[in-house]
């Protein structure tokens, strides 16, 4: 698309926008925190979106959206695609307004969220499970819109929407400015593009150095990919692990301003993303879900560039469904290096498993899998194993040892489709 002024949120947009959400949405705390802040060096402050009234900062832009649509719009019905977020907050807002909403999800998405847009919307919402990404939920409910004549309201792609999450902006410099404070950094999440569009306009608009940072998943960086084209892509590979991240396609009218306004993109490992729910969690009491802990987990990439800074995270969204915690913690551990899987042919002995225990586990190691099944008449089996080190350092040491016991050993972590199989 060719970037005009249309194109481009302005100051006076999003200034709008808060002067209609200022009596409607929860201006939510821009909070110091202290462990953050030594960690790294810096002043570090949270923008707690995680409690917002549906949970995450979605609210404002499909509030905002849906009240600059006409009487007969409303009353023909909303609709829209999301992993969740925005689900819940089209699914508030209509039922705030006594206005219907047909709601496309993917099938990946968390119950969790589905649960939470069916308490939200009650009965103004009905609910349609179709695809298995974001992007082809998208297309059922734009087909679906076109066949019934309905108003489609955009996650990210759209300036009334964009608009809306920009308000969090306008809070976050109230109060700064407050405080008589200078903000040197604000981190926001990317996801389609619209929470750090609007924050950017405004950003850039009352405090021009201020850096903004876009931060996407490693396997979801849609925006990071529209920057290297010129211009929005399909990701080739998809990881929809960061649920309210995972977009195939960033949005042209959210390139267009990313691009204009965005200062850097940070990518951030799955792995480490999840280390950062945990430490959240444990260190702060803050239940962050995968997309929400972005910002946080940037600091870790960004080194000593944010040292002796003043810096906002927003905690975009805290939806995180408790039962995938084991996998977030596994995740976490995988990325750290402590927990290891692998393929090992076992000699069919009595002893065997003794043997490997004695030759190959250092004194702090732990099994956490083991999977064998004897087979008759046979020398050698598989057995799948998993290792919690004690120690991340004595990988390479554990690994000879393993390759000692086993030359045609197999890493699973190092195999994708033979992990998500066997593991």
């Amino acid at each position: 698309m060719t970037v005009t002024t249309k194109s481009l949120l302005t100051k006076a947009d999003v200034e709008k926008a808060n002067e209609v959400l200022a009596p409607i949405i929860r201006q939510t705390p821009l909070q110091y925190d202290v462990y953050l802040s030594e960690k790294y060096h810096a002043n570090v402050y949270l923008k707690r979106e995680d409690l917002q009234v549906v949970r995450s900062f979605k609210t404002r832009g499909a509030y905002y959206a849906i009240s600059q649509t006409t009487a007969s719009q409303r009353e023909r019905g909303m609709v829209c695609a999301s992993a969740g977020n925005h689900a819940q907050g089209v699914a508030w807002t209509c039922h705030q307004m006594g206005v219907h909403a047909t709601i496309f999800m993917p099938t990946t998405t968390p119950k969790l969220k589905i649960n939470q847009v069916k308490f939200f919307g009650g009965d103004d919402v009905t609910i349609e499970i179709v695809g298995d990404t974001f992007d082809a939920s998208a297309k059922a409910a734009t087909d679906f819109c076109n066949q019934e004549q309905k108003t489609f309201i955009a996650p990210f792609n759209n300036m009334n929407t964009m608009a809306g999450q920009g308000t969090i902006a306008v809070e976050i410099f109230n109060d700064a400015n407050q405080s008589e404070m200078q903000v040197d950094y604000v981190l926001a999440a990317i996801g389609g593009g619209g929470l750090i569009s609007g924050i950017s306009a405004y950003t850039k608009s009352v405090s021009p150095m201020t850096q903004v940072v876009g931060v996407e998943p490693e396997h979801a960086a849609s925006m990071h990919q529209a920057f290297e084209q010129h211009g929005p892509s399909m990701l080739d590979d998809l990881d929809t692990f960061v649920d309210g991240a995972a977009v195939r396609k960033a949005g042209d009218l959210t390139f267009a301003n990313a691009s204009e306004y965005v200062d850097q993109l940070v990518k951030v490992p799955e792995g480490l993303d999840c280390q950062t729910i945990i430490d959240l969690y444990s260190k702060e009491a803050i239940v962050a879900e995968p997309a929400g802990a972005l910002s946080v987990a940037a600091l870790e990439m960004m080194g000593d560039e944010i040292r002796d800074k003043t810096i906002v995270c927003v905690i975009s969204g805290g939806n995180n469904d408790i039962n995938r915690m084991q996998e977030i913690e596994e995740r976490a551990l995988i990325y750290d290096d402590l927990q290891h899987y692998f393929l090992v042919d076992f000699p069919q002995r009595p002893g065997a498993l003794r043997e490997f225990i004695n030759d190959v586990l250092g004194p702090d190691d732990d099994i956490t899998k083991f999977e064998y099944t004897k087979k008759v008449n046979r020398g050698h089996g598989p057995v799948l194993i998993g290792i919690r080190l004690g120690d991340k350092s004595t990988y390479e040491t554990m690994r000879q040892r393993v390759e000692l016991f086993d030359p045609n050993y197999i890493n699973l972590v190092d195999n994708k489709m033979l992990y998500t199989m066997l593991v």
